[in-house]
């Protein structure tokens, strides 16, 4: 890992992959570092990620104001625009070739798995070009699958709101038993149940929902998953679950599949249908009546529940980025790192873009109980500090009859 000081040339960032409520911190923290760097001229941005670097669509974040830099911070998805591109053979060399004319030095990468790969890539292809190019990746996603890192910007906004839609959306079911006294909301991830779990973050009691969490690390039984919700409803009247949109049987075969839309450029199956399927299965062979939520894009991006830590931690990845790349970093992707003690605090660390690139870091078996429906004290610990300030608390009559 080179540590020489760079000479003096641009930056240009880009934003990849799902926008989420925080993106844009990271792309702030970028700017506001990368004003006060002398070794940094020119600040660019790439529309639409890589996308807009091979079709030169970049822009001057210099010439936008202070304001509206600022208030990025508290602006959801992508200001750059994203993408979802899978670079093509002669790609990586076309983007360095366009950073040498136009004197980038410096290219920093906002994004999840596929992006680290990007990012890999054309740092591999300006060593082999022998041009000065300092690539740093900087993390983010909902899905909080990278490995390495602790956790991803971006994925305690989506917990926090994906705990709180739960706790409400529960309220409405316990209400009204008798007319759809079953509920399953279906939770982006793709194929780590990282964030499912994170609706466990509401519960008090064990009785309180979600009741039920079934997430891609375990085979979906569909007898056990039915014999579970009739056995809920009989002991409570109701039964809330929740369940990753990607979840596959013993054999592999995706719940669901039959309603898949298609790959995206990366090959991941875009399937569309988990709670339905669900909802469908407990009509039929329940007999009872059952409906789904599916929050989508809004769990990804809403302001409306934002995770303090989350936007701070993400402001810091991003000036950190850019502050490692200055210093002569190369290849490398900015890293969360929980400091020990009782109290929670997370530093700025390096990994190799190589061992991020299109890698999962799946939940742990200790963070799932033992019938693997449920979440531990362990993955609470974990996740609880993630969301910022604490959830509201619902109030509960305590209903003695006269």
């Amino acid at each position: 890992m080179a540590m020489q000081q760079a000479e003096q040339g641009h930056v240009l960032i880009g934003q990849s992959g799902g926008p989420t409520a925080v993106i844009n911190a990271s792309l702030v923290g970028a700017i506001h570092e990368a004003q006060r760097l002398d070794a940094v001229q020119g600040i660019y941005g790439a529309l639409n990620g890589i996308e807009g670097a091979l079709h030169r669509r970049i822009i001057d974040l210099r010439r936008e104001s202070a304001a509206t830099i600022d208030a990025l911070l508290h602006t959801p998805s992508a200001a750059l625009g994203s993408c979802r591109y899978k670079l093509q053979p002669d790609d990586p060399a076309r983007v360095v070739d366009l950073c040498r004319e136009l004197n980038i030095r410096y290219f920093l990468y906002i994004g999840g798995n596929d992006s680290a790969d990007t990012a890999h890539q054309i740092a591999q292809a300006a060593a082999e070009m022998h041009y000065e190019l300092r690539v740093i990746g900087i993390p983010k996603t909902i899905d909080n699958d990278l490995p390495i890192t602790d956790h991803c910007p971006g994925y305690g906004s989506a917990a926090r709101f994906i705990a709180a839609a739960t706790q409400d959306s529960a309220r409405c079911t316990e209400a009204m038993p008798s007319h759809y006294p079953v509920k399953i909301i279906e939770v982006m991830g793709r194929y780590a149940g990282w964030l499912a779990g994170a609706a466990a973050l509401g519960k008090r009691t064990p009785d309180d929902a979600p009741h039920l969490i079934y997430v891609p690390e375990r085979p979906f039984d569909p007898a056990q998953f039915l014999s579970a919700v009739r056995a809920t409803v009989r002991r409570l009247g109701y039964c809330v679950v929740i369940v990753a949109e990607h979840l596959a049987d013993a054999s592999g075969k995706q719940i669901g599949e039959d309603q898949a839309q298609g790959k995206d450029a990366f090959g991941h199956t875009l399937v569309e249908g988990v709670a339905q399927t669900l909802t469908r299965m407990v009509n039929k062979e329940l007999g009872l009546r059952a409906r789904f939520d599916k929050p989508g894009d809004m769990q990804r991006m809403s302001t409306a529940l934002i995770s303090r830590t989350d936007r701070e931690e993400a402001y810091q990845v991003g000036r950190m980025a850019m502050r490692y790349a200055v210093r002569g970093v190369t290849g490398k992707m900015v890293t969360l790192v929980r400091a020990a003690g009782p109290r929670y605090a997370c530093e700025t660390g390096l990994a190799d873009l190589a061992a991020i690139a299109n890698s999962q870091k799946l939940l742990p078996p200790a963070y799932l109980d033992a019938a693997g429906t449920g979440m531990t004290p362990a993955f609470l610990e974990y996740a609880r500090p993630l969301i910022g300030d604490p959830l509201p608390q619902h109030a509960m009559l305590r209903g003695e009859l006269i």
